[in-house]
């Protein structure tokens, strides 16, 4: 059990039998004597990907979902179907595309990642905050661009667009911040 006054982003819920992952946190002060702060949260269920907006009263009690992680890793796709092994037990297992939809373009084969189990199934899949990836093409590089010109799309291996600075090159490694999309800086 968790107090409401005490919820954190990353702390998984259990809301009518299913897991849901806090994404945002915000307290809110009473404006008469004697009222309790609320807390409204935004939550996101881990097994269908709808998300919420949630408020509870100071010192409400919430419970926790009963949630395992394990470290995976992905082996490969097949149509619409992405297949992954656990790498404690060796077992294999595959996700379809619209339950890890965010997590796709960041994705290579090899890869390893983090899986959350709930109730000994595979909900969802915990990509690291950054990744390396290979630009396959942009627009060419424009001659005294700096760093801090516009930004031009690029395609990567994966098959993600991501903003860059105009200096880069196909053929270029870089690294992406997976939480939001945004490019951090070229991998040397």
């Amino acid at each position: 059990m968790v107090n409401s006054s005490n919820l954190k982003r990353g702390i998984i819920l259990e809301i009518d039998g299913a897991p849901w992952l806090v994404i945002e946190v915000a307290f809110q002060a009473p404006s008469a004597r004697g009222a309790s702060t609320i807390t409204k949260a935004k939550v996101k269920n881990l097994i269908t990907g709808a998300v919420l907006k949630k408020s509870y009263r100071g010192g409400e009690m919430l419970q926790e979902a009963d949630c395992e992680k394990r470290d995976v890793q992905f082996l490969y796709r097949d149509g619409s179907e992405f297949h992954f092994m656990d790498e404690e037990t060796y077992d294999q297992f595959s996700l379809e595309e619209e339950a890890i939809a965010d997590s796709v373009g960041y994705m290579l084969d090899g890869m390893r990642l983090r899986s959350m189990l709930y109730n000994g199934d595979v909900v969802s899949i915990e990509l690291p905050n950054t990744v390396e990836l290979e630009v396959v093409e942009t627009t060419p590089n424009l001659k005294g661009a700096t760093a801090q010109a516009q930004l031009k799309p690029a395609t990567l291996e994966t098959g993600l667009v991501v903003q860059v600075p105009p200096y880069l090159e196909s053929g270029v490694k870089i690294k992406v911040d997976t939480r939001d999309g945004r490019f951090i800086e070229r991998v040397k």
